[in-house]
């Protein structure tokens, strides 16, 4: 791959080139990327949606907004001091392309922003409850009247599959969806192939999915703009990894790292004694112990540990990428930055910490075994009612409740498997409040 291409700025449905030295400095093409995905009602529901602790009503505490928030914020900085080592290193694409650091930085906090826009409401459970439907769920019958992918799709559906879809599906009078940047939307795959099959390696970008089959000749057309290797061919395809994708997913992993054991401190789930020992392993050669003893209170501490963690781990991760640039150019890579980490140990007893006090907490636990029934009986309605339409057996309470489905998923003549997407990314589009009232509408508890 080479970083000409990679830094494509060409948009769905442009006939021209768009060339980086014609670019208006005062508003660049990747940046507008930005500014689209900030303001689509996409970004703006995830205000209400989980990050660690569903629902709560606690306003210290992380949602899916502020956390894309944070996650741009150490992306551009990820993608700025990367890019100043690129352009040493290939001074062509500044000399003769134009190109400017700062253009990394914009693309990979574009993508970033928008990493989790796909996601459904109650977290990560919100994903496992949608597949649950459809594997072991009423949703089951649907496996003999649709393909084994797109059956794959719906058992395992995917925020991020549906996230490139909300930002490149074309609508009625839209066509391309936010029309973002190629570069943008090669930077935000984080796993380049279809459904199936499933974790065919151990290479990173097979891990997930990052497209459903209705998005199959999109994300092709995209992928080749770019020149993304393409890994596997004929009924099964795949790429290798968009480059600047290693600083969206360290931009994540820093982010969730750090930010949801903060979380887990400030709702007293993890004691301070402990934090403030996990993180000081982390930060100890770079800590200014004069400065930190003289912090008189607990949040003045945690916090000013917090921006020395994520400094620290900015620059390392910055690093890895610069040394493994040529086998992250040749697709060869196969982990992600932080597995590589000097300070994969302090970062992986962080993790484990949270996972015990934070993930499998009983307040977490108990509100996402709420979710998994919302999630369940809402779709239950829904698709039931949207199959029975299509073939002319609609009840009458299946024509109220179709009342109520947005037109924009809508779609009669529809395919079986796309009726079917459609209601699960209806679905996903949800905030969790929105979730919880329609489902004490259809139970009848709120009229």
């Amino acid at each position: 791959m080479n970083w000409e291409e990679l830094l494509s700025l060409k948009r769905q449905g442009d006939t021209n080139k768009r060339l980086r030295r014609e670019q208006d400095e005062t508003r660049l093409g990747f940046e507008v990327d930005y500014d689209r995905i900030i303001f689509s009602s996409s970004f703006r529901s995830l205000q209400d949606k989980t990050q660690v602790i569903p629902l709560s009503k606690t306003d210290f505490v992380h949602t899916r907004l502020t956390h894309s928030l944070e996650v741009s914020v150490v992306g551009r900085s990820l993608g700025r001091i990367a890019g100043k080592k690129i352009l040493e290193k290939h001074p062509h694409l500044r000399e003769v392309h134009g190109y400017q650091f700062n253009d990394f930085g914009a693309i990979v906090a574009a993508a970033a922003l928008a990493h989790d826009i796909g996601n459904p409401p109650f977290g990560h459970s919100g994903e496992q409850a949608i597949g649950e439907y459809f594997k072991n769920g009423n949703g089951q019958k649907y496996q003999s009247e649709i393909s084994a992918k797109e059956y794959q799709d719906l058992i395992d559906f995917e925020g991020n599959a549906n996230g490139f879809k909300l930002l490149t599906e074309s609508r009625e009078g839209v066509a391309g969806g936010l029309r973002l940047s190629y570069a943008t939307l090669g930077a935000f795959m984080k796993y380049p192939k279809e459904s199936l099959p499933k974790k065919p390696t151990k290479h990173i970008a097979d891990k997930k999915f990052g497209f459903f089959q209705s998005e199959k000749n999109a994300f092709e057309n995209i992928a080749k703009e770019l020149g993304l290797l393409q890994t596997r061919k004929g009924d099964d395809i795949s790429f290798a990894r968009h480059p600047l994708t290693y600083l969206v997913e360290a931009a994540d992993d820093i982010c969730y790292t750090i930010i949801d054991f903060e979380d887990g401190i400030n709702l007293g789930l993890i004691s301070e004694e402990y934090a403030l020992e996990y993180l000081i392993k982390l930060v100890k050669d770079n800590i200014n112990t004069k400065k930190y003893h003289s912090l008189k209170f607990k949040a003045d501490r945690l916090s000013y540990l917090r921006a020395l963690a994520i400094s620290t781990l900015i620059n390392d991760a910055v690093k890895i990428f610069i040394a493994n640039e040529d086998a992250i150019l040749k697709g060869d890579f196969d982990v992600s930055l932080l597995d590589k980490s000097a300070y994969e140990a302090q970062i992986s007893d962080i993790i484990s910490l949270s996972v015990e006090k934070v993930y499998q907490s009983t307040e977490v636990l108990e509100k996402e075994i709420a979710g998994y029934k919302i999630i369940s009986d809402i779709l239950d309605v829904y698709t039931g009612a949207l199959i029975r339409e299509q073939e002319n057996n609609a009840s009458n309470y299946d024509k109220l409740m179709l009342q109520t489905f947005p037109k924009l998923y809508h779609n009669k003549e529809a395919s079986k498997y796309n009726i079917l997407l459609n209601c699960c990314c209806y679905v996903a589009s949800l905030s969790d409040s929105a979730a919880v009232h329609i489902h004490r509408k259809i139970s009848g508890l709120e009229i």
